[in-house]
């Protein structure tokens, strides 16, 4: 009798698990997940959009150097989430590197509100920012600054794309996490858009206190939000260092060196996998899963971890050498971005930003522009223009047209940016103000709306497109790392912009600290030029790439067309 309640109790147990899993994940994440990436995104742009003309006007720091450190700190912010991913991937998980990372977030932001509401945290205030006659920060208060920074690359590096992550695990169809994909960039340009106009407006016209004490409410709020969706989440074990694999087949090709390979199948070791031989490409990879003598133990497993792998591992290897050319053509594009970036909010500072009487463009919200038309130009191509594609082509643009459309795009964006800078120094000229340093040029900062917003549109293309191309390539074991690839591409941009501005003042008298005596048309014009090079060397890349996991589009659009 005992026997057979406990054998109900059993069965009671795995059915209620049974329907315990199968409401996990969904759609029904998607409320929970979109308001934790909403409130990371506020409280992040709301603390940094503004920081250049923080440092500049709080801290006396000189604009050229200001713009350098912000890249710098925007690097390490995108980098971050690499090592997040890693950490998600290998121990713990995306929820649990989430929630940390959002409670990290908070403090980092207490100590931003901080600096802000304590006087003895900064420097004594200068008349005219960033000359000579202005007092340095001490190195405690750049101590605390630089801690809220390096708290808040380290949530950033928890959250950013392990949200990403997360939220595509939550759904089996490709379709759904296509679709969550696009989400997830909407909903932190939209966070982005809110905290670089009105938190940045509030910093700039109310008080730094209220400003970042908002970004720190909407950081309370996102962990809250996040917390509450706990039990609804799907919450894929960790699978231990993605990274461990790929270095054994590196070693054991390295040791195998000198083995011939061979095309026979039991030649191979192949594990519990179900693939049948290596394939012919990068084939000098295939030595890493070729059986020697005593690299098995009798029952079949491996003895030797670092001298033998499975074809799985080889071919997973194989995946992510596949995809580095593509990957590098892209470390340029965020050089531009983040060139253009800085220095469009320097020359707002030297242009006229108000609007009628009495309002004035904050100037380092003139990064709007550029987040409004990711947002446009993402929701057109989502709703409109691939639905349009879908039905007269039966399959949608594939993620590296997607990233080439991009690439051409930030090229006439950065030559529109040549073309307003030119207007610029025409006016300075006109009105022979380069001896007169801070002098506020008569021309609406609103030239900068149009290079800005081409190159929002065209972050709208490659930036989804390469998230989209990563994770559909690269193998399973590596699915969030594949999601932070795009992270270490903006990351390496932002530190190799700042080495080029350094590079630039060095051997050019192009970029004083005074932009009014700059040369700063030659910059642009200069980053035209090097874009135009690098697109051509990504097509080059595009056009040999063969796609390893192409969903079959045929049947995707056959099933799309029917559902509309």
């Amino acid at each position: 009798m005992a026997t057979k309640m406990a054998s109900e109790k059993s069965k009671f147990d795995e059915e209620k698990a049974d329907k315990s899993s199968h409401r996990q994940g969904g759609w029904i994440t998607f409320p929970f997940l979109s308001g934790s990436i909403l409130g990371v995104g506020l409280a992040m742009s709301g603390a940094m959009s503004n920081f250049l003309v923080y440092l500049i006007q709080e801290y006396n720091v000189r604009s050229i150097d200001a713009a350098q450190i912000v890249n710098i700190i925007s690097g390490s912010l995108s980098l971050a989430p690499v090592a997040g991913a890693i950490v998600a991937d290998a121990f713990f998980g995306c929820y649990s590197v989430v929630a940390a990372s959002s409670a990290i977030q908070l403090l980092s932001l207490v100590l931003f509100t901080m600096t802000a509401a304590l006087k003895s945290l900064r420097p004594t205030p200068c008349d005219v920012p960033g000359t000579d006659s202005c007092q340095a920060a001490s190195k405690g208060q750049l101590t605390v600054l630089y801690s809220a920074v390096a708290l808040l690359a380290i949530a950033t590096g928890g959250t950013r794309f392990n949200q990403a992550t997360m939220g595509a695990s939550q759904f089996d169809r490709v379709e759904d996490q296509a679709v969550y994909f696009n989400w997830f960039f909407i909903f932190m340009y939209i966070s982005s858009i809110v905290g670089a106009t009105a938190i940045v407006y509030i910093q700039d016209s109310i008080s730094w206190v209220l400003g970042f004490g908002l970004s720190l409410g909407a950081s309370a709020v996102s962990l809250v939000v996040l917390l509450l969706g706990t039990k609804y989440y799907r919450r894929p074990a960790p699978q231990g260092s993605p990274f461990t694999g790929l270095f054994r087949v590196i070693v054991a090709t390295v040791r195998k060196w000198k083995l011939k390979l061979s095309q026979a199948t039991p030649s191979y070791f192949h594990g519990n996998d179900d693939i049948a031989s290596p394939s012919l490409s990068f084939s000098l990879f295939n030595r890493a899963a070729l059986i020697s003598e005593g690299d098995t133990n009798q029952d079949g497993s491996i003895a030797k971890p670092w001298k033998l792998c499975t074809v799985r591992e080889v071919e997973d290897f194989k995946a992510v050498v596949r995809v580095l050319p593509v990957w590098a053509s892209a470390i340029f594009l965020s050089i531009s971005i983040g060139c253009q970036i800085n220095l469009s909010v320097l020359q707002a500072l030297t242009m006229d930003r108000s609007i009628g009487p009495s309002f004035s463009i904050p100037a380092g919200s003139m990064t709007v522009p550029g987040f409004l038309a990711f947002v446009i130009f993402l929701t057109f191509l989502d709703r409109i223009l691939f639905p349009i594609w879908l039905k007269l082509t039966h399959h949608t643009p594939t993620p590296l047209q997607r990233i080439g459309i991009g690439h051409f795009i930030n090229v006439v964006s950065m030559i529109a940016s040549a073309l307003v800078e030119r207007r610029r120094a025409a006016v300075i000229s006109r009105h022979q103000a380069e001896v007169h340093p801070g002098w506020i040029v008569p021309m609406s900062a609103l030239w900068l709306v149009l290079p800005l917003a081409l190159q929002g549109s065209a972050e709208a293309l490659h930036f989804p497109g390469q998230v989209a191309l990563y994770y559909q390539e690269f193998p399973k074991a590596l699915k969030n790392t594949s999601t932070g690839m795009e992270a270490v591409i903006i990351a390496f941009g932002f530190y190799l912009s700042t080495a080029f501005l350094s590079i630039l003042r060095h051997m050019t008298t192009w970029l004083p600290d005074d932009l009014n005596r700059s040369r700063l048309e030659n910059v642009y014009w200069l980053i035209a030029i090097l874009a135009t090079i690098n697109f051509g060397i990504y097509i080059i890349c595009a056009k040999f790439y063969k796609y390893q996991n192409s969903v079959d589009t045929e049947k995707v659009a056959a099933s799309e067309i029917s559902a509309s």
